[in-house]
């Protein structure tokens, strides 16, 4: 399988959206209107919907404020990463016990999502091997990542399942009931 792994610009706001508006969500049909915006939203319950989202996303890539990595097989977006600057990801620096030094600049990897006909395939290790490739000559010394814990099925990893981070050299810096948070230094 020929996959290609893509930063997010705003010129792949289309395929973002494609993917977002056409993958399956039979596992989770909630999920199908989070658009991946999960982590930057701080709002109320009744803010939250597939509309506001979709919208905010669209502003967002539009100003390079979310960033991530779609995967491609044939031209067609197959799976997506949500990874970013950690301090962009305001319900992440909000509700998370994150490693609170200010110094480190940190890259956080929140959310995996593969269309179900392309998961086992190796998509979330290509896009992660492009991940440590690309953030490690812009400055960052480490990129983070938050595990769940226990057996989980495929959508139940959706941060990574952590034998994905442990194949490229994360360590586990912090444990907690339903999560471990895991870092890779870069420099």
């Amino acid at each position: 399988m020929n996959i290609i792994v893509k930063p997010l610009t705003p010129e792949l706001l289309e395929d973002y959206l494609f993917f977002f508006d056409n993958i399956t969500f039979e596992e989770n049909p909630d999920w199908s209107i989070c658009y991946c915006f999960s982590y930057h939203f701080v709002g109320t319950k009744e803010q939250w919907n597939r509309e506001q989202n979709r919208s905010s996303v669209i502003k967002y890539i539009n100003e390079q404020k979310m960033t991530g990595y779609l995967a491609y097989s044939n031209g067609r977006p197959v799976g997506w990463c949500n990874a970013n600057n950690r301090l962009n990801y305001e319900r992440l620096m909000k509700y998370y016990d994150l490693i609170d030094n200010p110094e480190d600049k940190v890259c956080s990897v929140v959310c995996f999502l593969v269309h179900p006909d392309y998961r086992r395939k190796g998509i979330a290790q290509k896009i992660l091997q492009q991940i440590c490739a690309d953030y490690s000559p812009k400055g960052y010394d480490y990129i983070e990542a938050y595990p769940g814990k226990g057996k989980l099925s495929c959508e139940g990893h959706f941060k990574g399942p952590l034998e994905l981070y442990k194949k490229f050299d994360f360590k586990i810096v912090k444990e907690y009931n339903d999560y471990f948070v895991v870092r890779k230094h870069l420099q």
